[in-house]
């Protein structure tokens, strides 16, 4: 039996690990990898047009699937185009290892060609950042970083260059058991009961929820019951919580809608559960508050904490409510439940009114009618700027559906990336990427990715022609609008002429067949949607400190925006309510 080489004992221990695929472009140092993976029937080689793609995409499909992904870039420049889509895959706590392929091991530090230091470039962005310069070390430094992406959940960078790739592994190498998932962590049985006493004591407690509520939702459900609490949520705590929730109030921060800002600030207990929000603008500071989260560094650094408690939120409330007194009082829970209805129905008709005459179409009105047509366990991913707002109002949680996006690192161009790695974790799951021409423009080249592949992603276009976020940032700086204009061609002739099905919709009655005709088709499809650029959107409250930074506008051009079937569910939790 030949003797493997360090490249084929790299992929072999990814395919250990349950590395599906990695995603990437060849290239010279790469070579001796990309090579073993192909004649490695457990891994796929996915070729992308740009290495942020390749990122992107294991960001997105570690995010979907909980487990271990990974990408590869050349050396030099190849690595380097990794770097965006990497923070926002360690920001969002999706477990990816990274091959950084390095300049020839006997160049390093001479200003070879292509030559950068990728142990300095990814340091930041990276739980595990280190160099294989030896075959020696190997197996074990692959195995360490594994374990560091999967344990702490994040980026690990593991660069090599490509002359050690090709080298003999060592012979007794020690190969041992992986980590390949996260453990459960249970708070002290002194933080659970300083936690119960808090809620006892308090009237009236509010529980906020973010992305680290995934898989609590019967526990949270369970907990508000008992102490009848609102429960709102925080951006990426939408798909988590507000489904089958009768106790929801809506979304607090910047994108918010509803009650949750009232409900946070009026309450005499707030508990934080799994969220590290980062507008503390909207966090109360004359409440007590407790702060539940799997990893101990969030807790506390966005507003002052009374009790922190370090553990995961399901394990937590399965500890803590079987403890905790029943409250009878619905007093404070039932005023947020119609607070949160009468703020709604003040907003809900703005993407119905004459929309069938309004020219350019709304964009609520199509992320509306895009919630209605998706499929129950669709996945949506979302490009940064005003589709937030559209996907954070309109698209409909039901526990199925997963929405993804550069939700913590606020980049631009991750929908269609994003989307990419979503639709390889299931080819028949529908996968629907929802960009602003903005975003899609910026990685555009890798739409030829879904031809490639023959990937059914059906792209949703949010065409406005402009860079709508960017405009407001800047009339809330008093400055005109400068340099957000884009002069767009026809997407839509683009996709056709990609190989691709593409459509462009001008007005609002083509919007529901062009839907329904690029959803049946079944390879990748681009509905491109002329949309009106002056359809912005503010919070529901509003106060200078909330201003810094981000775009909010009262200007007269700012429409409230609706709230699509959100209404719906707050009436419906209204029939809660004891009538007087």
């Amino acid at each position: 039996m030949a003797k493997q080489n360090v490249a084929e004992q790299f992929v072999d221990i990814l395919a250990r690990a349950g590395v599906k695929r990695m995603y990437g472009v060849v290239g010279d140092s790469l070579n001796p990898v990309v090579d073993a993976i192909r004649r490695n029937s457990a891994i796929d080689w996915i070729h992308v047009r740009h290495e942020e793609t390749a990122a992107f995409a294991a960001g997105a499909e570690a995010q979907i699937t909980g487990s271990l992904a990974a990408c590869a870039g050349s050396c030099g420049p190849g690595n380097l185009h990794l770097i965006n889509g990497l923070y926002d895959a360690h920001r969002s706590m999706a477990p990816v290892l990274a091959l950084a392929s390095h300049i020839p091991s006997s160049e390093i530090g001479l200003g070879y060609f292509q030559e950068t230091h990728p142990e300095l470039l990814f340091q930041e962005c990276s739980h595990y950042n280190e160099m294989i310069s030896n075959p020696e070390q190997m197996p074990r430094l692959l195995q360490t970083a594994i374990q560091h992406a999967i344990g702490r959940g994040g980026v690990s960078v593991v660069s090599m260059p490509g002359d050690v790739a090709s080298k003999p592994a060592p012979e007794k190498s020690i190969e041992h058991a992986l980590v390949t998932a996260r453990p459960t962590v249970r708070p002290g049985d002194d933080e659970i009961d300083k936690l119960c006493r808090m809620v006892d004591e308090a009237k009236r407690v509010t529980l906020f929820c973010g992305s680290g509520t995934a898989g609590a939702h019967a526990e949270v459900m369970e907990f508000a019951e008992k102490i009848k609490s609102p429960v709102g949520h925080a951006l990426r705590g939408k798909e988590w919580i507000q489904y089958d929730n009768p106790y929801d109030v809506g979304m607090s921060g910047l994108l918010g809608y509803g009650a949750a800002y009232e409900a946070t600030n009026e309450c005499d207990l707030l508990v934080l559960l799994g969220t590290d929000f980062p507008y503390n603008a909207f966090l109360p500071d004359d409440v007590k508050i407790v702060q539940v989260d799997v990893r101990p560094e969030h807790l506390g650094r966005r507003s002052k904490l009374d009790l922190a408690v370090w553990g995961d939120v399901r394990e937590t409330l399965r500890c803590l409510t079987p403890r905790v007194k029943p409250k009878s009082d619905r007093k404070f829970l039932d005023r947020m439940l119609k607070k949160h209805a009468n703020a709604l129905e003040g907003v809900v008709k703005a993407y119905t009114r004459k929309v069938e005459k309004h020219v350019p179409i709304h964009p609520e009105y199509v992320a509306s009618v895009l919630d209605e047509m998706a499929d129950d366990d669709a996945v949506f991913t979302v490009d940064t700027g005003m589709n937030n707002v559209w996907a954070a109002r309109y698209l409909t949680p039901n526990g199925k559906r997963r929405v993804i996006g550069s939700f913590s690192h606020g980049s631009m161009a991750n929908a269609l990336p994003q989307a990419i790695g979503a639709q390889f974790t299931d080819l028949n799951r529908q996968v629907v990427a929802m960009s602003g021409d903005g975003g899609f423009s910026m990685l555009m080249g890798d739409f030829l990715t879904l031809v490639q592949h023959d990937l059914p992603v059906k792209v949703v276009l949010f065409n406005n022609s402009s860079l709508g976020m960017v405009e407001l940032e800047m009339l809330v700086a008093g400055l005109p609008s400068y340099g957000t204009t884009n002069k767009n061609p026809d997407f839509a002739a683009i996709a056709r002429a990609a190989g691709a099905y593409g459509v462009r919709v001008e007005k609002p009655k083509q919007l529901q067949s062009a839907l329904r005709y690029a959803f049946k088709y079944k390879g990748p499809a681009l509905v491109d949607v002329v949309t009106d650029p002056n359809a912005l959107s503010i919070p529901p409250k509003i106060s200078a400190d909330m201003v810094t930074g981000f775009a909010l506008s009262a200007s007269k051009i700012v429409l409230d925006g609706g709230v699509g079937r959100m209404l719906q569910m707050a009436r419906s939790n209204l029939r809660n309510v004891p009538r007087p």
